[in-house]
Parts: structure tokens; C-alpha cells; sequence
């Protein structure tokens, strides 16, 4: 009989695949675009709008400069988009940022990078899915006192969508990835089109005056609001890294079907970008922190929220009513959520290289049923769903802690590509090659510095609204990572074999047989203890209570068992101790012999039967793993109910699902092991 849990198991996840399918769940530029791509074609629906937040402080007149601000977040983003173009081709491995500051500023660098993603991979989750649902209760208000509910529900479909994989996941998500970039377009065009025949459209706050909350402004002030400004808008190229991680997912050729994704990439945010920027300037479109600093809104400030502005400027193109406008709200609303997708696949990735290299865990490196990095998916999922919690799902509170990771990794990224250049030019004659080389140091030479300027920014505007809690975090899990590193290459180094170590065979083999009571489960220890024939076999009883050891005792006699029984005294009624205290005795008075304990342990089907049984035995089990020269082996009994785990149900045996095994074979009754003896 299946379990409940393997029923909902494969209705959520779908049927497990063989590992010689690996290659079916691999991607087509079709697909990957919308799966790596979605954070930073969605950073459309409010890059522009963080920008004109920012210089909105200064007052009106200060609008005009959103043009310099937005050229320079284009130029940024080009300059991004071109060096991890090259990144994916000088390092197809899949790495990324990672990849390329590990191997040419050094391993703690490298970390520092890793865990800046790390950072910026749980912020893309927690940031994006927090955005879409507030998109959601500005339909629907009924929803607010449920925002987080929803924001975790939407975290668990999208982790669910994720472990079935990337390819029934990418189908999912392309649609809407399509349909809102689609919708932007036409209304860029649109837009500009009528604009171009003397019919700009205009934004229903176009009339609205502002408050200023910033007067007289000095040209080192004004420098400065227009880098933060800047730094704002620059959450247009979050995520863009996403598919330099995961160049291992394409079909091949790997690495050229990731470049020209990226650069399908750059050139639809770019263009999305650029015209929302536009409309917005030529709709006179105005939004502020603050509701009460707009002159002339009509509602009540306290309480009415401001339309965003890729919906004012949808409403000013499209009319405020049509089905356009809610065709663009709707995609805007979905784009937003599944922009978290970009994560679940970088995350995962990224991690699964550091479990290679012995800096995570090496379960991250395990691929699950479905062929997906499952653990590292549900890690993502965790630690996303435990930031919307703490924070209720505020989207203002989570983005302070947003780009900071994302910047150190660009420019880290980007210096360590400047060192590869030069690298490369030392062993490079001259001629196109040499020539290619320099313009693509250059490229990245100037993203560094550039990068690095916005780093700086960032971190001086955004520091104590909450950044300083991912300045803490980044060194935090690279010590992390560092301690895991460490534990690897002692236990390595602790069981390497060197060439003049000897083998040293137990003087003897001293078995113990732990009793409670003479039944079938004993009597089967028992046998099975004489039949591995040590040099000495001896059963144990710990005296708890008198009646019941004597009753033992008698039983044990008239069976006529033919090893002697032993019974340890227990004053204050303890069984782990006096346990553990015998062997350490037999272990003193003879170093070179190995003990073999068997605990006799009930099999049972049910969840609740386990809390009824073998508690003993795995506090004992538990205790006697860490005493030297002692063995333990558990002989199971099957009670009646464990047929039901076992009979009409498909073995899966450890490792079979990622060694393509996944033939039904199916056991009757406890048969569990005459199953095994004939798969083998």
C-alpha cells in the first residue's frame, strides 16, 4: 500500500526521472530566457519609478535630470550585459561571478562573492514575491490582513514548480514572461507613436504639483541625489548575473546559446527600460515616498495609495478602463512573483558548485527525484519564506537590504576578468585576438570602477535602513563556509590511507547481546550473534525492576539458551549508562578486542508505533557510536503491521533513483529483502 505522503509526493512533483534523462531537462534559449531573465525584465515595473522617488525629494524641476539618470542605468546595463557575455564563454562551467573572482582574486574573494549572491539570490525571492502580492491587495484591499499568508503560499508554488524541474517550471513561467514583456512593448510603440503625431498621452498626475523636501540644494547635494537616484534606478539589473550561473542548464553548445540568451536579455530590459523612462518623462508622470507631498492629489493622502508608474503611464496610453490596462496590470502582477524564479535557479546552482569545492554541504550538490538541486531549492525557500515572516512581507522594508550583494559580486566579478585578461595577453601574439582581448578588458575594467561606484553609493544611502544587515551576513557565511571547508579536509586528511600504515586485525570479537525480555525478537539477536561466531558472546540485562529480571532470568533457564545471561545492576533505574559503563569495562580489560553489540529492534509501520518503541534502543545506539572499538548492528523484527509499508509498494533502494534504476519491483509481505535478492 503506497503512503499518503508518496501520493501527495508525486501529484505535487510528478513521476521520479532517470539520470540518463538529465539531458531531456536541459534548456532551449526559449525557455531559459524567461527562467534566468524574469528578476531583471520585471525590475521594468518600478526601476523608473525608484528613480523619480528619489529626485521627486528635491521637487519638480529636478525631474529633468531622469533622463541623465536613466542613460547612465542604461550604459551600466550594457556594460553588465557585455562582460558576463564573456564571462559565459570564458567560464562555461557555470560559476559566474564565482567562478571567475575564485580563480583570479583568490579563494576569499571567491567567498565573498558566493555569499553575496547567496544574499542577493534569498532578497530576489523575498523582494520579488513581496512586490507581486502588494500588486495583488492593490486589486483586491480584502486581501491586506492576509498578505502573509499569501506571501508564503506563493513561496511554496513556486518551490513546488521548481522541484519538478526546470523545464516544466520554465513552461509555466515563459507565459506570462512573454506576455508582459509583449504588453510593455506595444506600449512603448503606442506611446511614442502618438507622441510622434502630436498626441502624447498624459499621466493623471501630470498637473500635480510637490512638495519638496530638500530646498537649496548645493552642486555636491545635487551630485549626490542624482547618484542615489542612480543607485535606485540600478534595481533594473538585478538577477542579470543569473545566467552566468547557470550556463550547465542549456542545451549545448552551452556556452554560446547562454551568450546569446544574455544578450536577448539586455536588449529586451534595455529596450523596456528606455521606453517606460521616456512615456514617464513625456507624460509628466509624478510619484513620491510620500503621499502628502503631492499638490493636488485628489483622495485623501493618509489613506489612498498612489498608482505606480507603469500603471499611470498604462492608463495614459491605453485608457484607464480598457481591457489593456488590466492585461498590462495582470502580467505586470505576475512577472513580479515569478521573478523570484530567477533565484531558484541560480541559488541552487551556485550552491552545488560550493558543495563540489567542500564550502556547503555536500546534499547540495544531490539531485532529486525530478533531476532538480532539490535540497538546495528548499534551502532558498526557507530562508526566503523566514525574511517575508520576520518582515510581514513589507516590500518597503525588504528592498533596503536589496542590490547590496548584487553590486559586490558585479564588481568583484568584473576586476577578477581584468586579471584573466591580462593573463591572457601575456601568452597572446599580437593580431584580432589581442585586439579582442584589450576591447574586452576595457569593457570590464570600466564596469568595475563603474559598479564600484554604485557599491559605494548604495551602501553610504542605504546602510542604516537596513543594509548593514547583509554587510553583517556576507563575512558571516563566508566564515560559515570556511568552518565547512575545514571539517572536509580534516576528515579527508583523518581517513586517508598512507602507504606505511598497517593493517591491525582485533585480537577478538566479543559479542554482547543486549536482552529486555525472552521473546521472538531476542531469540532472533540471539541467533544471529552465534552465527557470526565470535570468540565470546555474552547477553546483558540491565536491572531496572527486580520482578521483571527475575522473571527474565527463569525464562532465560528454561529455554535453555546456551550463552550466559548477565545482569547489570541499575540503582537509579538508568539502562544507557550501566550499558555503556559494561563495555567500557570489557574494552579495559582487553584494548584489542573489538565489541559487537546487537539490539534487538521492532519494525512497525505506522508513524505512531515508532514513538511507542525502540526508544531505548536509539539512545543507546546514539551513545554507543561514539565509544572506540564497538560495533552496533540493530536486528529488526517485523510486526504485523509493517506489511502494510512493505507489501504492494514500489522498492526504492539508496541511490537507485541517481543510477537510472527505477524498475517497479514490488514486495509481498516483509519480503523487503528477497526483493532486493532479486533486483541484484
Amino acid at each position: 500500500m503506497v503512503s499518503p505522503i508518496d501520493v501527495a509526493k508525486r501529484l505535487v512533483l510528478g513521476q521520479p526521472f532517470r539520470s540518463d534523462r538529465l539531458g531531456e531537462t536541459l534548456l532551449s534559449k526559449r525557455i531559459a530566457l524567461p527562467i534566468f531573465a524574469s528578476d531583471p525584465l520585471s525590475s521594468v515595473a518600478y526601476a523608473t519609478q525608484e528613480i523619480l522617488l528619489i529626485l521627486t525629494l528635491a521637487g519638480v524641476a529636478y525631474l529633468n535630470l531622469t533622463w541623465w539618470v536613466a542613460a547612465g542605468v542604461v550604459v551600466l546595463l550594457a556594460v553588465v550585459v557585455l562582460s558576463y557575455r564573456q564571462v559565459v564563454q570564458a567560464y562555461p562551467s557555470g560559476g559566474g561571478s564565482y567562478e571567475v573572482v575564485a580563480e583570479n582574486l583568490g579563494a576569499t574573494a571567491g567567498l565573498v562573492v558566493a555569499a553575496a549572491l547567496m544574499v542577493d539570490y534569498v532578497m530576489t525571492v523575498a523582494v520579488s514575491v513581496a512586490s507581486g502580492v502588494d500588486n495583488i491587495i492593490s486589486a483586491a484591499p480584502g486581501l491586506n490582513p492576509y498578505r502573509v499568508v499569501i506571501n508564503l503560499g506563493v513561496v511554496v508554488f513556486l518551490t513546488a514548480m521548481n522541484l519538478r524541474g526546470v523545464r516544466e517550471s520554465g513552461r509555466l513561467f515563459a507565459i506570462p514572461t512573454y506576455a508582459f514583456v509583449a504588453g510593455v512593448l506595444v506600449m512603448t510603440v503606442l506611446g511614442l507613436g502618438r507622441t510622434a503625431f502630436g498626441h502624447a498621452p498624459v499621466a493623471e498626475s501630470a498637473g500635480y504639483q510637490i512638495q519638496p523636501q530638500q530646498l537649496g540644494l548645493s552642486t555636491a547635494a545635487v551630485a549626490f541625489l542624482l547618484l542615489r537616484a542612480f543607485s535606485s534606478g540600478c534595481t533594473a539589473l538585478t538577477g542579470a548575473e543569473a545566467i552566468s550561473n547557470g550556463v550547465p542548464a542549456f542545451r549545448k553548445p552551452k556556452a554560446l546559446n547562454a551568450a546569446r540568451t544574455m544578450t536577448a536579455m539586455g536588449v529586451l530590459a534595455i529596450s523596456m527600460f528606455a521606453g517606460v523612462t521616456a512615456l514617464a518623462m513625456i507624460s509628466e508622470t509624478k510619484v513620491t515616498e510620500n503621499t502628502c507631498d503631492l499638490i493636488g492629489f485628489p483622495g485623501d493622502c493618509r489613506t489612498d495609495a498612489q498608482k505606480t508608474v507603469i500603471a499611470q503611464i498604462s492608463a495614459a496610453v491605453f485608457g484607464g478602463h480598457s481591457v489593456a490596462f488590466y492585461y498590462l496590470m495582470v502580467t505586470t502582477a505576475l512577472i513580479l512573483i515569478l521573478a523570484a524564479n530567477t533565484a531558484y535557479n541560480g541559488f541552487p546552482l551556485l550552491n552545488s558548485i560550493l558543495a563540489q569545492r567542500r564550502y556547503m554541504p555536500r546534499q547540495l550538490h544531490t539531485r532529486g527525484d525530478r533531476l532538480a538541486l532539490s535540497n538546495g531549492i528548499m534551502m532558498l525557500a526557507l530562508v526566503a519564506a523566514g525574511l517575508l515572516y520576520a518582515f510581514h512581507g513589507s516590500t518597503t522594508r525588504l528592498i533596503q537590504l536589496y542590490i547590496v550583494g548584487v553590486f559586490t559580486s558585479f564588481t568583484l566579478c568584473q576586476a577578477g576578468m581584468v586579471r584573466h585578461w591580462n593573463r591572457e595577453l601575456r601568452s597572446t601574439p599580437a593580431g584580432p585576438e589581442r585586439a579582442r582581448i584589450h576591447r574586452a578588458r576595457f569593457i570590464n575594467a570600466f564596469g568595475s570602477c563603474f559598479t564600484g561606484v554604485v557599491l559605494v553609493v548604495v551602501m553610504i544611502t542605504k546602510f542604516t535602513h537596513g543594509a548593514y544587515l547583509v554587510v553583517f551576513a556576507i563575512p558571516v557565511l563566508v566564515l560559515i563556509m570556511y568552518a565547512i571547508h575545514r571539517h572536509y579536509s580534516r576528515v579527508r586528511d583523518e581517513l586517508a590511507i598512507a602507504p606505511d600504515d598497517e593493517e591491525t586485525l582485533p585480537g577478538r570479537v566479543h559479542a554482547v547481546v543486549l536482552v529486555s525480555g525472552w521473546h521472538k525478537a531476542t531469540r532472533r539477536a540471539v541467533q544471529f550473534a552465534r552465527a557470526t561466531r565470535p570468540d565470546a558472546l555474552t547477553a546483558i540485562t540491565v536491572n531496572v525492576d527486580d520482578s521483571d529480571t527475575r522473571r527474565l532470568t527463569r525464562d532465560w533457564e528454561e529455554a535453555g539458551v546456551q550463552i550466559p545471561l548477565k545482569v547489570v545492576e541499575s540503582p537509579y533505574r538508568e539502562i544507557t549508562k550501566p550499558v555503556i559503563d559494561y563495555i567500557k569495562r570489557v574494552r579495559q580489560a582487553r584494548p584489542r578486542d573489538v565489541v559487537a553489540v546487537y539490539i534487538p529492534e521492532y519494525v512497525v509501520g505506522r508513524w505512531w508505533e515508532n514513538l511507542l518503541h525502540n526508544q531505548s534502543s536509539l539512545r543507546l545506539k546514539a551513545r554507543l557510536l561514539f565509544v572506540p572499538g564497538v560495533m552496533v548492528t540493530s536486528v529488526p523484527y517485523q510486526l504485523h503491521s509493517s506489511d502494510s509499508r512493505t507489501a504492494e509498494r514500489v522498492q526504492h533502494f539508496p541511490g537507485e533513483v541517481r543510477r537510472g534504476i527505477t524498475g517497479p519491483v514490488r514486495a509481498s509481505g516483509p519480503a523487503g529483502p528477497a526483493a532486493r535478492a532479486h533486483r541484484e
